[in-house]
């Protein structure tokens, strides 16, 4: 039987990345699930997986991006490999120049301190339609820093993707802000893959 990109992606995240257990996380909160997703992203299969994913998502979205990015370090292999996928799709299609490709940016936590000072890196542009991007939601927190970010540089922000969905209050939070919320995968998908604490 063939497995889904789906299905692949929430095995490789199960499997590299979540793990039951009592931690404390980046928000301050206590959970019995940890997921470091870097683990997966940075892996050459998962690439290929989240990116696909990552822009099938976006294009069956009314969003209409120019560009995606998000609150560095999780954020940045998804990004990148949204934008890689566009690529390669944009080749398969015989399109011209940047036609149909997703650009890639990040957004540092605080602005450096030498050179021009930005806060955003990479292929962003003033008015670019961007979508958000989350290795995890939790609170929504970091989500919310980016937005902010790239509003102030100009950019329209279309919504967050995010490749799992903690199912802890995070996308209500979102939501609540006037944000369109996609996730990729939700912790009730991994949860029933992971070995008892």
């Amino acid at each position: 039987m063939t497995t889904s990109p789906h299905a692949r992606l929430i095995a490789l995240l199960a499997e590299r990345s979540a793990k039951r257990g009592d931690f404390v996380l980046a928000s301050g909160r206590r959970s019995s699930l940890y997921v470091d997703c870097r683990l997966t992203s940075m892996h050459p299969e998962g690439q290929l997986l989240i990116g696909r994913a990552g822009l099938a998502a976006l294009r069956a979205s009314a969003w209409n991006v120019d560009a995606v990015g998000g609150l560095t370090l999780g954020a940045d292999p998804i990004a990148y490999a949204i934008a890689h996928a566009s690529a390669i799709e944009a080749e398969r299609l015989g399109a011209a120049g940047d036609s149909g490709m997703v650009r890639a940016f990040t957004v540092r936590k605080e602005a450096k301190q030498h050179g021009t000072g930005k806060l955003i890196e990479g292929a962003f542009l003033p008015g670019d339609r961007v979508a958000i991007v989350e290795d995890v939601i939790t609170t929504g927190g970091s989500a919310l820093k980016a937005v902010e970010a790239v509003r102030t540089a100009g950019g329209i922000v279309t919504g967050v993707l995010a490749l799992v969905d903690r199912e802890e209050g995070g996308r209500e939070a979102l939501e609540a802000a006037g944000l369109e919320v996609l996730s990729l995968v939700r912790a009730s998908e991994l949860l029933p893959l992971l070995p008892a604490a």
